[in-house]
C-alpha cells in the first residue's frame, strides 16, 4: 500500500515545492507597488530563487539514494518555513533576496522525485512515471494564479505566510506516509561522478534540459513582470495568462514521457527542438499580444514535451548513476531558468526591446537540434556496431578498391587472423587456389549485376588448414546509390580434409 501511495505523494509534494519556489515571481506586482523595485533588481530577485534550487539538485539526488524520498522532503519542507516566514516580514530588496535564496530549496525538491520513483517500476514505464511526476510543476502556475488573487484580499505579506501551513502539512504526510523501506544505493558520491562525468551523454542531456526548462523557468519567473510593463495588462490578467503557460507545458510534460516510451526519444527530442527554434523566432521579431502568446504557447508545448522526453533517457542511459546523474540534469535545468531573466534585463537596458535574447534561444536550440541528430545517428551506428559483433557469422567490411575495413569476432574465430592482422589489406590473403579466375570473374559479374553473390567456395585459414564456406558478398550503398562498401557473411561448414576422410 505504502509504495503505491509513492508516486501521488511525491507528485503532490513536487506541487507544494514549486509553489514555494516562485512565491516572488507570482507576487513581484504587489511587492513592487510597496517597494518600489527598479527594474534591474526586479530580475535579480526573482531569479536568485532559481540558483540555489538548480545547485542543491545535485547533492539532493545523491542523498534521495541514500536516505530515500521520505527524509529529503521531510526535511527540505521544514528547512523551507524559516525563508517564507522572512520574506512575509521582508521591507527592503536585501531581504528579498536574502530570502528568496533559500527558496530554493523548494525548487531542488525536484531531484528527490525523479531519482526515487523509477526505483518502483520497470524501465519501459520510467518516462510516463516522470512525466506524471513532473505535472507537479503545476505548482508554479497554482502560486502564479492563485497568489496574487489572493494577495488582492488579504495583502501579500498574508499571502506568503499562508505557504507555511502547506509546508508543515507535507512535511508531516511525508514523514509518515513515505516509503520507510525505500531502495538505498550506497556508491560515494565521488566515485558514481568518476563514473559519468567523461560520458559525452550527460552534458548533451544537461544542454537539452538547460533549454527547455530553463525555457519553462525563465517564462514563468519573466512573464508576470514583463506582460505589465511590456503590453500594460491587469496584474491578475498577467497572472492567469503566466498559470495558462504553465500549465499546458506542465501537462504535456507526462505526454513527452509516454512519447519517450512509445517511440525513439531522440526522435521526440528532433522535434522538440525544431519547434523552440521557429517560435524562438517568432517573438524575437517583437510582435502583437496576440502574436507574441502564440510564441508562447509554441515554447510551452515544446518545453513540457521536451522536459518528460529527456527524464525519459537518463535511467536509460544511466542505471547505476541515476541519482548523481538526475542531479546534474536537473541543475542545468535550473540554472537554465537563472540566467534568461537578467540576461533579457540586461538586454533590455542596452537596446531597448528583448528581440536579441529570443533570437539567443531560436539559435541555441538550432544547435541542440543538430546534437540530437548527431546522437540519433550515432546511436543507430552503436547498435549496428553491436550487431555485427555479436553474430554467429563471421562478417569482413571491405571498401570499394577491396581493402578490409572490419571484422567482426566471429571472422577471427574462424578464419585464426586477428582483427590487426587484416585491416588494410587484400581478402586474397584468405583464398586457398582452389578457385581459378574463371571463378571469381563470374562472381564478381553477379555482383555487379545484381548486387550481391552467394555460395560455396574453400578459402585457407591463418594456419594453412583449408575448408568451406557458405559465403554471401554484398553491395552496400548510400541512399544516393553510390558503392561505399562490400559485406562479405560466412558460415563454416566443414574442413576440407573431412570430406577425404572414408
Amino acid at each position: 500500500m505504502i509504495r503505491k501511495l509513492q508516486l501521488p505523494l511525491q507528485t503532490l509534494s513536487l506541487v507544494v515545492g514549486f509553489m514555494v519556489w516562485v512565491i516572488l515571481s507570482s507576487l513581484m506586482p504587489f511587492i513592487n507597488e510597496e517597494l518600489n523595485i527598479p527594474p534591474g533588481q526586479v530580475a535579480w530577485v526573482t531569479a536568485i530563487p532559481v540558483l540555489l534550487g538548480s545547485v542543491l539538485r545535485i547533492p539532493i539526488g545523491y542523498y534521495t539514494n541514500k536516505f530515500g524520498a521520505r527524509w529529503l522532503f521531510s526535511i527540505s519542507f521544514l528547512l523551507l518555513l524559516a525563508p517564507v516566514y522572512f520574506i512575509s516580514q521582508a521591507a527592503s530588496v536585501t531581504n528579498l533576496i536574502i530570502g528568496g535564496f533559500f527558496l530554493g530549496i523548494g525548487g531542488a525538491v525536484f531531484s528527490i522525485g525523479v531519482t526515487s520513483l523509477p526505483k518502483y517500476y520497470p524501465k519501459e514505464k520510467h518516462g510516463i512515471v516522470n512525466g506524471v511526476y513532473g505535472v507537479g510543476n503545476i505548482g508554479t502556475a497554482v502560486s502564479t494564479f492563485f497568489a496574487p488573487v489572493i494577495a488582492k484580499e488579504i495583502g501579500w505579506h498574508s499571502t506568503v505566510q499562508l505557504y507555511m501551513i502547506l509546508l508543515l502539512l507535507f512535511a508531516v504526510l511525508n514523514f509518515f506516509f513515505g516509503d520507510k523501506h525505500e531502495q538505498k544505493v550506497t556508491t560515494s558520491v565521488k566515485e558514481q561522478i568518476k563514473g559519468v562525468y567523461r560520458n559525452e551523454k550527460l552534458w548533451f542531456l544537461s544542454l537539452f534540459y538547460f533549454i527547455t526548462f530553463g525555457s519553462f523557468v525563465a517564462f514563468t519567473v519573466y512573464l508576470p513582470s514583463f506582460l505589465v510593463s511590456h503590453f500594460g495588462l491587469e496584474k491578475v490578467d498577467a497572472g492567469m495568462r503566466t498559470a495558462g503557460f504553465i500549465a499546458l507545458a506542465t501537462f504535456l510534460r507526462p505526454v513527452g514521457g509516454w512519447l519517450g516510451d512509445r517511440y525513439n526519444p531522440l526522435k521526440v527530442l528532433m522535434v522538440v527542438f525544431g519547434g523552440l527554434t521557429l517560435f524562438g523566432l517568432v517573438l524575437s521579431f517583437s510582435p502583437t499580444i496576440e502574436l507574441y502568446t502564440a510564441g508562447c504557447l509554441g515554447i510551452a508545448i515544446c518545453a513540457g514535451t521536451g522536459n518528460g522526453t529527456i527524464f525519459k533517457l537518463v535511467p536509460l542511459y544511466f542505471t547505476k548513476q541515476a541519482g548523481i546523474v538526475n542531479g546534474i540534469v536537473s541543475a542545468m535545468g535550473g540554472l537554465g531558468g537563472f540566467f534568461p531573466p537578467l540576461l533579457l534585463s540586461i538586454l533590455f537596458s542596452i537596446t531597448g526591446h528583448y528581440a536579441i535574447g529570443f533570437m539567443a534561444l531560436s539559435e541555441v536550440a538550432l544547435a541542440s537540434l543538430v546534437l540530437v541528430f548527431w546522437m540519433y545517428y550515432q546511436e543507430n551506428l552503436q547498435v549496428a556496431k553491436t550487431i555485427v559483433d555479436n553474430t554467429g557469422e563471421a562478417i569482413l567490411i571491405t571498401d570499394v578498391r577491396g581493402i578490409i575495413q572490419d571484422v567482426n569476432p566471429s571472422f577471427s574465430k574462424v578464419t585464426g587472423f586477428r582483427k590487426e592482422e587484416v585491416l588494410g589489406k587484400n581478402p586474397s590473403i584468405l583464398r586457398s587456389g582452389r578457385q581459378d579466375s574463371a571463378f571469381y570473374q563470374k562472381m564478381w559479374g553477379e555482383i555487379k549485376n545484381q548486387g550481391f553473390w552467394q555460395g560455396e567456395i574453400t578459402n585457407r585459414r591463418k594456419n594453412g588448414e583449408e575448408y568451406q564456406q557458405w559465403l554471401t558478398i554484398s553491395a552496400i550503398k548510400d541512399e544516393a546509390g553510390e558503392l561505399k562498401y562490400y559485406a562479405g557473411m560466412f558460415t563454416e561448414l566443414r574442413p576440407l580434409h573431412a570430406e577425404m576422410t572414408p
